[in-house]
């Protein structure tokens, strides 16, 4: 039985259902340590369609849920939207949304703000607070109480104006940082509609037993490309200009710096790398970032992908969990077994032509 996809509109403060929509062409992914997105196409067959959809699709406004047969695969905010009329004459708008930790992106810090050893998590959840506190901010972010047991001081200015991700961003990419996201689910007692901000240290670990994926099987395609070119075995990061006297040229704050030694006696050519971090003027900060920097540059990036087959164990829930993977074809003849972590999934629902799939990125276990 081919399953249903829908697309709630609703209002993004109070989360008031406006509409239900038709939609096709419709693309959405979510992952792990960046936003996520969706695309799709509204047609707008008559008049009816036309003056339901004009009001509601309004870009910063208004939220968008995606259902698969009643249950929540992907949340966001509606940010861009395109009016359009083909060569047949057939109109409809091209829409796309980010997942709502798109929405942190659009609220800065304009206050300053400290916290003196706060354990890391908790200072990330004052970060939202902050955001959700002011005027008109609220879009019903939620979240637990659990901790990390790192405890840090941070001082943020009201002079850096800076967004809030990027704020969350750097507070948690340093050495024994942690991993956000906003995930989106139905609560299992209400059925009310939740956007969830999910806290994991060191990393977003989600079920225990592992989710088996093989090829053949329901694994359709893979790839596993390798990039070196962000590789490097000696590195140093900038923080900001340290010079109180205005009448000298200004110097930043560096880092130490750091090389890899056992990577140079191995016969790796040095490789140098650098980083910015203009709005940091603590050197035990700027140094954590350094090594966190450097410690995920000393090897190429591979990140494998895999499209499969949608069923009961691959759904969005897949964030976060760990997937064995089994492979034996021509590349690898004597069996590829090895255990990634979800990090990200792309879903493509039914269309005329093609079943629906989806697409899942995978980095090594922890």
């Amino acid at each position: 039985m081919t399953p249903a996809y829908r697309v709630l509109v609703c209002d993004l403060r109070t989360d008031t259902l406006l509409d239900v929509l038709p939609v096709t062409e419709v693309s959405v992914e979510d992952f792990i340590g960046k936003a996520g997105s969706l695309r799709a196409t509204v047609p707008v067959p008559n008049r009816e369609i036309a003056d339901r959809v004009r009001p509601i699709l309004q870009g910063g406004r208004t939220a968008l849920w995606v259902e698969r047969d009643r249950d929540i695969w992907w949340g966001g905010i509606l940010w861009s939207k395109v009016p359009k009329v083909d060569e047949r004459g057939f109109a409809s708008y091209e829409i796309q949304a980010g997942t709502f930790d798109t929405y942190l992106e659009h609220r800065r810090l304009f206050d300053s703000l400290s916290a003196d050893n706060v354990d890391q998590l908790d200072i990330a959840r004052d970060l939202v607070d902050y955001a959700q506190n002011q005027l008109g901010g609220d879009i019903g972010i939620e979240y637990d109480t659990h901790l990390s047991g790192i405890k840090r001081s941070r001082s943020y200015s009201q002079h850096d104006q800076a967004t809030i991700r990027e704020l969350l961003d750097k507070l948690a990419g340093v050495e024994n940082g942690f991993e956000w996201r906003v995930r989106c689910d139905r609560d299992p007692d209400t059925g009310r509609r939740r956007k969830l901000l999910e806290l994991g240290y060191p990393h977003i670990v989600r079920g225990e037993a592992d989710v088996v994926l093989a090829y053949p099987g329901p694994v359709l395609t893979y790839e596993h490309p390798e990039d070196a070119t962000t590789v490097a075995n000696v590195w140093q990061a900038r923080g900001a200009s340290n010079n109180n006297n205005q009448a000298a040229a200004s110097k930043p704050l560096l880092s130490e710096l750091l090389v890899d030694e056992q990577a140079l006696a191995d016969g790796w050519p040095r490789l140098d790398g650098t980083s910015d971090h203009s709005s940091v003027d603590d050197a035990a900060t700027l140094n954590e970032h350094a090594r966190a920097e450097a410690a995920a540059a000393r090897r190429p990036q591979v990140i494998p992908a895999v499209t499969v087959r949608l069923d009961q164990d691959v759904t969005p829930d897949l964030i976060g969990r760990t997937v064995r993977l089994r492979i034996r074809d021509l590349l690898h003849p004597d069996g590829y077994d090895t255990r990634h972590r979800v990090v990200g999934i792309t879903v493509t629902p039914p269309a005329r032509d093609k079943g629906e799939s989806a697409t899942l990125t995978l980095e090594a276990a922890p």
